[in-house]
């Protein structure tokens, strides 16, 4: 698996963007060079992003890794790594003795972290299945105590919920006050106060609300829990770095074919996945169903954290478990980028595969990438 941020050329970073005058003066050349009457093949260029958790059978996160140490293919073709970026939280840094040999300190890793809580509303489940409900109170209850006891100074979080509608109880914040009362808004369905222009702090941080729809859009725009999704996907999509969507939910609505398996809704689930993709959001089903419970819903959790580089959670005995893991990879991840060369005007989905040179280590991210509008 292999998580990508992809990005066209023109939305690339300014490094990439430096090359612009280069590239363009040596086209000019190579086209004076050609013969009358002969053409190239146009091909656009992209810059791929690709954010990567490596961690060892323990699940503790390998620090000090350079380009060198990873080996990313597409098509079983090498790709040549144009940068490597470490993120981490300052006390990884601190500890890790690797990266203190490389001079490395904390002021230069970028730090910041971001988490979306997502809650799928379970009430009108509660008559046929009460036992939903109450698992939604209690990760409400154990969400809370994870952002009083566990958040770091430089973590972001967002509260969402879904109920026939997409609800933001809490833009992205490090109030911890304002967090714990939007959870407990949250779980108990509160309607929040819509996306209207007053509700938007310009430029007071990262924000979920400024690339929403406005005012009555967002509920029109939000009328199955996929658009939601696709929605979040989206807004975050200016937020630079990774973005982890803890999705508390017994699963999406779609179809069980004739062998038993459950399939997505293939009017929803490709333009949610792609968003979730472009945007940089690796999703973390966490199930409400209680543990030892088997359902067909959790097929599609499993392909769902799969495709985005999460991780799907079931068989737990405390909403705690879930949470502190989710914190724990997501420690440190390294971002690493290439060229990528397409036809012009092609589309489709590219399959790419990232491995480190050391077989001992565990790599968690995407499948690939779409390219083309």
């Amino acid at each position: 698996m292999l998580s990508t941020y992809f990005r066209t050329a023109s939305l690339a970073f300014a490094a990439a963007l430096s090359l612009a005058p280069a590239l363009a003066a040596q086209e000019a050349q190579s086209q004076d060079q050609q013969p009358q009457g002969q053409f190239e093949e146009k091909v656009d260029v992209q810059e791929v992003l690709l954010d990567v958790l490596v961690t060892d059978r323990q699940g503790n996160v390998i620090v000090g890794l350079d380009k060198n140490d990873f080996q990313v293919t597409e098509d079983g073709k090498p790709v040549e790594l144009t940068g490597i970026t470490f993120y981490s939280n300052r006390r990884l840094v601190q500890a890790s003795q690797e990266l203190a040999k490389r001079g490395v300190t904390p002021d230069q890793v970028p730090d910041d972290r971001y988490f979306v809580l997502f809650f799928e509303d379970q009430k009108s489940s509660a008559v046929d299945a009460p036992e939903l409900l109450t698992s939604q109170l209690d990760a409400g209850k154990r969400a809370r105590e994870w952002v009083r006891k566990d958040l770091l100074a430089n973590d972001w979080v967002a509260v969402v919920s879904y109920d026939q509608k997409l609800k933001v109880h809490q833009d992205f914040t490090r109030d911890r006050v304002a967090l714990q009362q939007a959870i407990a808004d949250a779980i108990k369905g509160k309607d929040d106060d819509g996306n209207w222009p007053s509700r938007i702090q310009e430029g007071s941080g990262p924000s979920l609300r400024a690339g929403l729809p406005r005012g009555n859009d967002l509920r029109k725009e939000s009328g199955t829990i996929y658009d939601a999704v696709r929605l979040l996907a989206d807004a975050s999509g200016k937020i630079t770095g990774r973005k982890n969507l803890l999705l508390f939910t017994n699963g999406f609505a779609g179809r069980v074919n004739t062998f038993g398996q459950y399939q997505p809704d293939q009017r929803y689930y490709p333009q949610m996945s792609r968003a979730l993709n472009d945007n940089n959001v690796a999703v973390y089903p966490i199930d409400l169903t209680p543990a030892g419970t088997e359902h067909t819903l959790s097929n599609f959790m499993n392909e769902l954290a799969s495709d985005t580089g999460g991780r799907y959670f079931y068989n737990f005995t405390n909403f705690t478990t879930p949470l502190e893991q989710i914190a724990s990879e997501n420690s440190g991840y390294y971002l690493l980028s290439y060229r990528s060369e397409k036809p012009a005007g092609a589309m489709g989905f590219q399959e790419v595969r990232v491995k480190t040179t050391n077989p001992e280590f565990r790599i968690r991210a995407r499948k690939g990438y779409d390219y083309g509008s």
